[in-house]
């Protein structure tokens, strides 16, 4: 028995029992995402992932990444299920840039308590996003550190590892000057930029996170925590037919700051701004905050998630398929000799 006034674990702010409530309860919704590749369960040291033997020449793309100051968001509405979604859909779009689908996904959790209602929320959005995107939920690790964090919030990060066949890389090699890019619309604000848009809308326009977000018929909350979409689902015919030449998806720095990064060397991007409608929320982020059109084309994707390359005799059948798929897709612009983004 413990001496009168010892210290222990629990009396330090660290919950082991509640920490071993939580895991056990994660079991089923970790097992959910298992397929024929998964050779591990929850639990042990290492998660344990087979090489799929259907792909001749692998080349595994890995990425990680978090969903940002959207979890402030989560916090102050109390819903907490959206974010592992966004943070899953966000890694998955990644790897995708460079033509990979996503074989396995880690999450990591960072918090302040260990809430034995919170946590099981945030994994299940995870889960969720993993089911949807075939991908497997391997393992992760939930951190209780009282020091760090206050009581009631949290900070998210997930890993993910993804396969490509070695010829249909995706590394910026096969875009050429004048081949066109095509738009895919976001469904929001996706993950980045919630740092310069919760000081819009929570300080510079006071708003609630339960008042009306204006001209939207729909409250703060519901806006602000749209989904990140996965664009796997929609692209993965056209990158099976070798239609794809380059992806650019759209997340901090925006679309200045990422379609060079897909372009290889000495290519550059022209793109017409009139080609597509900006959203509501980057209106009312725009407006309300009296924030310059180059800033927010710089923090905000401005309602474009993605942005495909594709040779000119490619445009109409790609655009066919994302069409079908009630994606919203427009001709954005094109490919030119040169460097870096210009507007038209």
């Amino acid at each position: 028995m413990a001496e009168p006034g010892a210290l222990d674990y629990r009396s330090a702010g660290v919950d082991l029992d509640a920490a071993e409530r939580v895991v056990e309860g994660l079991k089923s919704l970790v097992a959910a995402t298992r397929d024929e590749h998964t050779l591990s369960a929850l639990g042990q040291f290492g998660g344990l992932y087979a090489v799929p033997g259907n792909v001749a020449n692998p080349v595994l793309v890995s990425s990680t990444d978090s969903v940002g100051t959207k979890v402030k968001v989560a916090f102050m509405s109390g819903r907490h299920e959206t974010v592992g979604q966004d943070l899953v859909n966000h890694c998955v779009d990644d790897i995708l840039v460079q033509g990979a689908r996503p074989l396995f996904f880690l999450d990591y959790i960072g918090c302040g308590s260990m809430d034995e209602l919170v946590v099981p929320r945030v994994v299940s959005g995870v889960a969720t996003a993993c089911k949807e995107n075939r991908c497997a939920l391997l393992g992760g690790e939930t951190a209780e550190m009282p020091d760090l964090y206050d009581k009631d919030e949290y900070d998210l990060a997930g890993f993910i590892v993804g396969i490509v066949e070695r010829d249909k890389v995706l590394d910026g090699s096969r875009v050429r000057a004048g081949d066109v890019l095509i738009g895919l619309g976001s469904t929001g604000i996706h993950t980045s930029g919630y740092t310069l848009a919760r000081k819009i809308v929570f300080e510079a326009m006071g708003l609630s996170i339960d008042g009306d977000f204006p001209e939207s018929g729909r409250s703060v909350a519901d806006v602000l925590l749209d989904v990140h979409r996965s664009y796997l689902p929609v692209l993965s015919n056209a990158l099976d037919a070798g239609l794809v030449r380059g992806l650019a998806h759209i997340t901090g720095g925006g679309i200045p700051g990422n379609l060079p990064r897909t372009l290889g060397s000495d290519l550059g991007a022209v793109i017409d701004l009139a080609s597509w409608e900006v959203p509501n929320v980057f209106q009312v982020l725009e407006e309300g905050g009296g924030v310059d059109r180059d800033e927010m084309l710089r923090v905000f994707n401005m309602g474009v998630g993605m942005i495909v390359v594709v040779a000119p005799e490619d445009v109409d059948g790609v655009l066919e398929g994302l069409i079908q798929s009630d994606t919203p897709a427009w001709v954005m612009g094109d490919v030119e000799a040169g460097e870096g983004v210009r507007w038209a």
